[in-house]
């Protein structure tokens, strides 16, 4: 394995499941004819020839912090081979449901990729909140390790934050079971796990000791308690995030990176009462959709547009000031963008030709644009940009060389990514 490490950087993720509309968020085309042109409107940002769209207005305030890539592109109009390849830049189209629960088999996303270039801390190297992405039952194939191994899945929180104070750690120590008594187990376990390899040399036995050592070590340490305890920010703090689910993964997505987690991946999606997982940027819209039955409801709903841009404004603002967007990647995407064409519910259909992904700190210089769509934002005109470009762009600002290998289960060197940063937004 290689790591090439000039400074130590960490990164959120932000992942629009569902395909978010660039030509209504990040790239208006209003000169566009009816019917392709968005009903929003465009307006003006903080930075001279970049515009957003009206619902919008906080994120534009900060647009002289986003690098806006528009000329993103791949074949797949999917979710879920789309997934698989934004997260691990492998092309897999046999990925459709019911056939697309994760395995061991996978290829490892870009978080199980970091994790393994980097030295194992206090803290796990990457946690996924709130949830992962998968509904029905179904973990999407690209939200773990896969054939890397346990000791190299994120940390999953699996819970959803709201306006509570203090959110659950994915471990806690009973409090009926005092430390002296955890350390005689962990003692025991270790005889046992090192009796185990001395009878099979197995990768997987070596990945299971790593991850009961981060679970001790997680079960163990103050410093885990405390960034869960989101009651510790000031009042008027988590009000400028929002007291909602989305708000609050931000907010606690800061004090995690701030606890020494490297990577923060937060999936937006949207719970409905009845329990029924969302991926609310597939705006279609349609009967029984929430929150009304066209795209521009949804795109409006209180768990769209409002809530990304108080938040995704919110954190910017909160790491510029704090000293630490510059050592921190955030990069927001979806797994592709929408038709340029509007279909009758006033929604977009699924399209991966054209889409718009938006980096921000990490080295990235802010105000700019990279790319190009064209008159209708549905195919790149220039500069056009891979999946696997964009995750060389995230290791490479992380200090990882996209060229890095790791080992698969049969120890064969493998190259982590196969796409070359764009080195223009840096």
């Amino acid at each position: 394995m290689a790591v090439y490490a000039a400074q130590r950087l960490d990164g959120y993720l932000l992942y629009l499941w569902g395909g978010p509309p660039q030509q209504d968020m990040w790239d208006m085309k209003p000169d566009a004819p009816e019917g392709i042109r968005s009903l929003f409107q465009p307006i003006q940002t903080n930075v001279p020839g970049i515009q957003l769209c009206d619902h919008l207005p906080m994120l534009a305030r900060h647009a002289d912090k986003l690098a806006l890539v528009r000329s993103v592109t791949h074949p797949s109009n999917v979710h879920e081979p789309s997934v698989y390849r934004t997260l691990t830049g492998q092309v897999n189209n046999t990925l459709v449901v019911p056939r697309n629960q994760r395995s061991r088999r996978d290829f490892p996303n870009f978080p199980a990729m970091v994790s393994a270039l980097t030295p194992p801390g206090a803290m796990p190297t990457s946690v996924t909140i709130p949830r992962p992405i998968g509904h029905g039952g179904v973990t999407y194939a690209g939200t773990y390790s896969g054939w890397l191994g346990p000791r190299h899945d994120p940390m999953e929180i699996r819970e959803a934050p709201s306006a509570r104070d203090r959110y659950a750690a994915p471990v806690e120590l009973p409090a009926d079971l005092p430390t002296t008594r955890l350390q005689a187990r962990r003692g025991l376990l270790n005889l046992i796990e090192q009796s185990e390899r001395h009878f099979q040399n197995s990768r997987a036995t070596d990945g299971l000791s790593a991850f009961h050592e981060q679970a001790y070590r997680m079960l163990t340490s103050s410093q885990a308690r405390r960034a869960f305890q989101v009651d510790q920010e000031p009042a008027w703090l988590r009000d400028r995030y929002g007291r909602n689910e989305y708000g609050e993964s931000f907010l606690l997505a800061r004090r995690l990176i701030e606890a020494e987690v490297r990577l923060v991946s937060v999936i937006w999606l949207y719970v409905a009462p009845s329990g029924t997982v969302s991926n609310v940027w597939d705006t279609h819209g349609g009967v029984g959709i929430p929150h009304g039955q066209t795209g521009w409801s949804m795109l409006r709903a209180p768990y769209c547009l409002p809530p990304l841009d108080q938040a995704y404004s919110a954190l910017l603002e909160d790491l510029h000031q704090r000293g630490l967007l510059d050592d921190t990647l955030v990069v927001a995407m979806g797994e592709f963008g929408r038709t340029p064409r509007i279909n009758p519910n006033q929604g977009r259909e699924h399209w991966g030709p054209c889409y718009t992904v938006a980096f921000s700190g990490g080295g990235v210089r802010g105000g700019q644009v990279y790319g190009r769509s064209d008159r209708l934002a549905a195919y790149p005109t220039e500069n056009p940009v891979s999946p696997e470009d964009v995750l060389a762009t995230m290791y490479h600002a992380l200090g990882i060389r996209p060229d890095a290998e790791v080992h698969d289960r049969e120890g064969r060197p493998v190259r982590i990514c196969d796409g070359q940063p764009i080195t223009a937004v840096f």
